[in-house]
């Protein structure tokens, strides 16, 4: 109330205590999950201030949240650190609360020091930050990729942050029922066609070359994936973690590296047996592709093999690393020509990466298997390179 207050106390605020306010919150509602553009009008989208300066310890004695620290000082009520910028939804809202017990002034000032906080740290960022974000997701089993651009938006915060807030999608909804011929012919073509489409124009033309990937589909489909992005674009590719869940990196795991088991004799066809997210006994490939056979295993120390094997980047580019490797020494037991069968049991991740680290003119072709839980085997799904 007026009367308790000195009268030179009034709810005039300076012009340049205004200004600081808009600056911190970059005009936007300071309440926590509004976020709210306040220079424009939401329906219309005219220019129109629709701002209302909050107080966070009320203007009156007894208002909703008090004097607090200012009984002794009420003449910087009307300073900037008071003060929160807030639609009118939200300043109705806050000032509803009497008691102040639900929107109490500490909460309030936490909100606004978090976003002002954001606000600085998102401004900071260099331009060479910029990235365009890409999504893929194929039907996987019986259910469907749960891509989420809120979850992808911040686990790139704050090392990179999106071109624009459109991403790009590369996913289909495939008709034919899951692992069939036809589903594997469908889902390739569409992949090959929808990044022509999408992603080869932003390679060549947009200045912004780089490209934050998140995907949750078939390995074979993700392996493919990666070799039309190849190692020359600069990519960050990103890992689903379930404990903690997210897309968020985490400490490099203790003790992990990649371990490679050469055949004991070189007398058959080259096999690649990728144990990773799961064991694959000899015994499920043989019964794919016969006895006469090499195999080739890319593993991980026993304690590390799991779904979530893969939990740093520093992963990624080690996984780059040993598939060359791997190469390399495939080509020199069995040639460059011979096809290589490929059976994966990997992370997301790891497929991506393993078709980026893929050269097409010095690499044999691919042959990529995909266990198949109606037949209970393994069954061939695509071919990479000419075989």
């Amino acid at each position: 109330m007026a009367e308790n207050k000195p009268k030179e106390v009034t709810r005039y605020i300076k012009k340049k205590v205004e200004i600081e306010l808009w600056s911190r919150a970059a005009g936007r509602c300071q309440f926590k999950g509004c976020n709210r553009i306040l220079y424009k009008s939401p329906i219309t989208q005219e220019r129109v201030n629709i701002s209302e300066k909050a107080h966070i310890y009320s203007f009156s004695k007894d208002g909703p949240r008090g004097w607090g620290p200012f009984k002794k000082k009420p003449q910087s009520l009307n300073d900037v650190g008071n003060l929160t910028l807030m639609c009118h939804d939200c300043h109705k809202t806050i000032d509803q609360d009497k008691d102040g017990i639900k929107y109490s002034a500490s909460m309030l000032q936490e909100w606004k020091k978090e976003h002002e906080y954001r606000i600085v740290t998102v401004t900071g960022i260099a331009t060479n930050r910029k990235s365009h974000v890409v999504f893929y997701g194929s039907n996987i089993g019986e259910q469907r990729s749960p891509l989420q651009p809120e979850d992808a938006m911040e686990a790139m915060f704050p090392e990179r942050y999106p071109v624009s807030e459109n991403s790009v999608c590369l996913s289909m909804t495939c008709s034919h029922e899951d692992k069939s011929t036809d589903f594997w012919k469908s889902e390739s073509a569409h992949l090959d066609r929808v990044f022509n489409q999408k992603v080869l124009p932003l390679i060549e033309s947009d200045p912004t070359k780089h490209f934050s990937l998140f995907s949750l589909a078939d390995i074979p489909l993700l392996i493919q994936l990666g070799t039309l992005f190849t190692d020359k674009i600069p990519i960050d590719t990103y890992q689903p973690i379930r404990e903690p869940r997210g897309w968020h990196w985490q400490n490099f795991p203790e003790g992990f590296e990649f371990v490679i088991n050469k055949p004991k004799e070189l007398a058959g066809d080259p096999v690649l047996v990728i144990s990773l997210s799961d064991f694959i006994s000899t015994e499920r490939i043989e019964k794919v592709v016969g006895n006469n056979v090499s195999i080739w295993e890319l593993t991980a120390p026993a304690e590390h093999i799991g779904n979530d094997v893969i939990r740093s980047k520093v992963q990624l580019s080690m996984m780059r690393t040993i598939i060359r490797k791997l190469m390399v020494l495939i080509k020199e037991a069995h040639g460059s020509k011979t096809p290589l069968s490929v059976f994966p049991a990997m992370a997301v991740s790891c497929s991506v990466e393993m078709g980026r680290a893929r050269m097409p003119k010095a690499d044999m072709p691919w042959v990529i298997y995909d266990q198949n839980h109606k037949e209970g085997k393994f069954i061939r799904a695509i071919t990479i390179g000419e075989s």
